[in-house]
């Protein structure tokens, strides 16, 4: 059985390519269009002028008062164990990726800046109108981690800056992108709010009974919050080296029909690491990884399908926690909420030390640079 005949051009709505109006969600968008519909010439549907964030794929708050935000601070403390248990966890890849960069000698070193990465001062806040927000070291160490995995993405091998890495290893530096996307995306109390335009537009999308095929183009982040707030379980990941939501991976609602009643497949698709680094032409021949995504509290028939009637209740519950927050505008911020010590102030040289009391010259407090003057 097949979906749509060779050669295919839709009529009407029964195509949508929806992207978030950033010029690399776009053109993602432009690209998967093109390679799935060649003679279609689809039209991409993106709202405001080009690099503005569309609401529906900004990961923010849309209402706040002081007991939601401190509900959402108290799971992300909980998460990876608590912050002393993600630290420790943390500093033999952190230590590991310093000899990659051979941070001592870099040029920001050599100039007596900072020599090692620091992370105990992460700070979190959670405004109104903004996305979660995380401050301190650990910011710094996600960044670099992030363009490290790209550069993986982009070579052919498994080394980095003339050292040779295991996928263990690389796994493990992607794990500190991990912490961070966890920490600001995937509390359930969070994801609640900042996925519920999404959330409410892929429920919409399941019951267009026109609609053959829908493509929303996002970002990691919301394929992190929507997870968390419909309780879906992402698979731990094959062939790669990022654990859930791989680059370029796509979280896939599949409706299907007895004649009687409908059903959802879900899976997570990706290319595996050899496809992304061959540059491989994907094909029913050479297919991208597609891995089932179990539904927390529910149960798939044999077929591994969901009743669309039991998983469109779920989105109804996961829309009506959204509803149920009470926004107070007197709640549109507050002070920064330290993830690790919230009662004392960190404090480092510029080589990554740790101090009891400031010294004489340049201090790193609580993530900013302060000068004591002798």
């Amino acid at each position: 059985m097949r979906l749509l005949p060779d050669s295919y051009r839709p009529t009407g709505d029964e195509v949508l390519f929806y992207a978030n109006s950033r010029q690399r969600t776009f053109a993602t968008a432009k690209y998967f269009s093109a390679g799935f519909l060649p003679f279609a010439n689809v039209e991409i549907t993106h709202k405001y002028e080009e690099d503005k964030m569309d609401p529906v794929f900004t990961p923010k708050f849309t209402k706040m008062n002081d007991a939601y935000r401190q509900q959402v601070l108290n799971e992300m403390q909980a998460l990876h164990g608590g912050p002393k248990a993600w630290m420790e966890a943390a500093q033999p890849t952190i230590t590991m990726m310093e000899q990659v960069l051979d941070m001592e000698q870099s040029p920001a070193a050599l100039q007596g800046d900072t020599l090692h990465f620091w992370f105990d001062d992460t700070q979190l806040t959670l405004e109104k109108g903004d996305e979660p927000r995380m401050k301190g070291g650990f910011t710094l160490i996600n960044s670099v981690a992030d363009a490290l995995v790209l550069q993986c993405y982009e070579s052919e091998s498994l080394s980095a800056f003339g050292h040779e890495l295991t996928l263990d290893q690389w796994r493990a530096i992607c794990g500190l992108k991990e912490i961070y996307d966890g920490l600001l995306f995937t509390t359930h109390s969070a994801a609640v709010n900042i996925a519920n335009p999404l959330v409410t537009r892929i429920r919409e999308e399941l019951h267009n009974e026109g609609r053959k095929f829908m493509f929303l183009c996002g970002h990691d982040s919301n394929l992190a919050s929507i997870s968390a707030a419909l309780g879906l379980n992402l698979p731990e990941t094959e062939n790669t080296i990022e654990r859930h939501t791989p680059i370029g991976s796509k979280i896939v609602f599949e409706k299907w029909s007895d004649g009687t009643e409908d059903y959802v497949a879900i899976n997570l698709v990706y290319q595996a690491l050899s496809q992304l680094q061959g540059r491989t032409l994907l094909s029913t021949d050479v297919p991208p990884m597609v891995l089932p995504i179990s539904v927390e509290g529910l149960t798939p028939n044999a077929d591994g399908l969901y009743p669309l009637s039991v998983l469109d209740a779920r989105f109804a519950a996961t829309i009506e926690e959204n509803n149920a927050i009470i926004d107070d505008p007197m709640a549109v911020s507050a002070p920064h909420q330290s993830a690790s010590s919230p009662q004392t102030v960190t404090l480092y040289n510029l080589q990554g030390q740790h101090l009891s009391t400031p010294q004489r010259g340049v201090n790193i407090v609580g993530g900013g640079k302060k000068y004591l003057h002798p």
